[in-house]
């Protein structure tokens, strides 16, 4: 794998009484929210759900070079906006979450090639 590859991976809550609409909605995910992804240097995105904890555990790959400017473009993609307008009621940031926070950043703590 590339050296200049990041690995990512974040948690949040998913509402209980919003799963079966979060899977409905990824079941038919947008193809220019999935464009703006990957233009924004996203790549082999995955989002799991845990339950009965409620959990969503998402993972992918960044190949970018400025993240945080890749993360405002797609801030700004109307698309992408109208997409989290439907799937951020389903989530809730956890407890532990810093203020203005969604998904939770997780530290890699072991990867195997």
């Amino acid at each position: 794998m590339a050296s200049n590859i990041q690995r990512m991976g974040h948690v949040i809550a998913v509402r209980p009484e919003k799963i079966a609409e979060y899977k409905k909605l990824h079941a038919v995910a947008w193809p220019e929210v999935l464009a703006m992804i990957k233009a924004c240097h996203i790549n082999n995105y995955s989002i799991y759900l845990r339950e009965p904890e409620n959990l969503l555990f998402s993972h992918w790959e960044y190949t970018g070079t400025d993240f945080a400017g890749d993360m405002a473009r797609m801030a700004t993609h109307e698309p992408t906006r109208q997409w989290w307008a439907l799937t951020d009621p389903c989530q809730q940031p956890l407890a532990s979450a810093p203020a203005g926070e969604k998904w939770s950043p997780l530290e890699e703590v072991f990867y195997a090639e």
